[in-house]
């Protein structure tokens, strides 16, 4: 993989404006560019490629993690840690799905960056549920809609439109706010110096360029595909398994010519189990999701 240290690196030193300026020197990359290069990444582990491909990026992350601001941590490393998620990206990024890099590799610089806050942060530092880490980053945003900022405890009328709309129990909602209302100091601390206003951290709660809450439904969605995928499966014989799992479902995808003289057939019979077992699979994963009621009959 791309060396990470060799990145450069966002610190309170050098200022974010000086990184910034930095990173604006890598130049964005073409489709047809991005995709040789990925191409050489995939097949070839092609480290100066990876680096190529996270360097292009670097103003991507910078500004996913700008919307991150206002929870208490330093903005560099908050960065940091989306350039984590970038390289993550980079790593399992397969060019022949169709899709751009920047598209693949938002989801996990948001995943990357909303796990370091919630291994930051006290009030989180629990068995969190999906559900629970929605219901911190929206807790604000659910009360602003309903005009509930005020402090203390919620109204009962508001902590149950608040379950409803979030997916969690009135329970929960109720000891999450008592937590951000006041549990946590740094989250009432005033922000800014004398004569700039009297905002509090949590006042910057909301991000106004991420949607967090639909982040944790899709991957709550993605979890509950990875199932299916695997009860699926069973539809396949052995080797139709194999051959899919290492062309399709495996980080590193194995080629054609590989596969032709692990089975000792040619490079189109290969190809041809694949397309075969991928419409199977299809297929089943579909009549599965109809049965749990994940997707609408036809």
């Amino acid at each position: 993989m791309a060396n990470y240290a060799n990145l450069p690196a966002p610190t309170p030193e050098g200022g974010l404006n000086r990184y910034m300026q930095e990173i604006r020197k890598f130049p964005l990359l073409e489709p047809e560019e991005e995709y040789m290069l990925a191409k050489r990444w995939v097949e070839q582990e092609d480290t100066e490629a990876a680096h190529r491909m996270v360097t292009s990026h670097l103003r991507l992350a910078a500004k996913i993690a700008m919307g991150y601001r206002g929870y208490g941590l330093p903005q560099a490393e908050v960065i940091s840690e989306a350039n984590v998620g970038l390289m993550q990206a980079v790593k399992r990024f397969d060019p022949e799905k169709g899709f751009r890099l920047a598209t693949y590799a938002m989801w996990w610089i948001r995943a990357s960056i909303q796990e370091y806050i919630l291994r930051s942060w006290s009030l989180v530092k629990m068995g969190t549920t999906s559900a629970q880490k929605k219901l911190f980053f929206n807790l604000r945003k659910a009360k602003s809609k309903i005009g509930a900022l005020e402090d203390g405890d919620l109204r009962p009328e508001n902590v149950k439109i608040i379950a409803t709309q979030l997916g969690v129990t009135e329970a929960e909602v109720i000891s999450m706010n008592r937590r951000m209302s006041g549990g946590d100091a740094s989250l009432n601390a005033t922000v800014g110096s004398e004569g700039e206003g009297t905002m509090q951290w949590q006042d910057w709660l909301e991000d106004q360029d991420a949607d967090q809450a639909g982040d944790y439904e899709a991957r709550d969605e993605l979890e509950a595909r990875r199932e299916l995928l695997i009860e699926a499966m069973d539809v396949l014989n052995d080797r139709e398994k194999d051959v899919l799992t290492q062309r399709r479902l495996s980080d590193k995808a194995i080629t054609l010519e590989d596969l032709s003289g692990q089975y000792d057939v040619s490079r189109e019979r290969i190809r041809q189990i694949e397309v075969r077992a991928f419409e199977k699979l299809q297929k089943r994963m579909r009549s599965l999701a109809q049965e749990k009621g994940m997707l609408a009959s036809a």
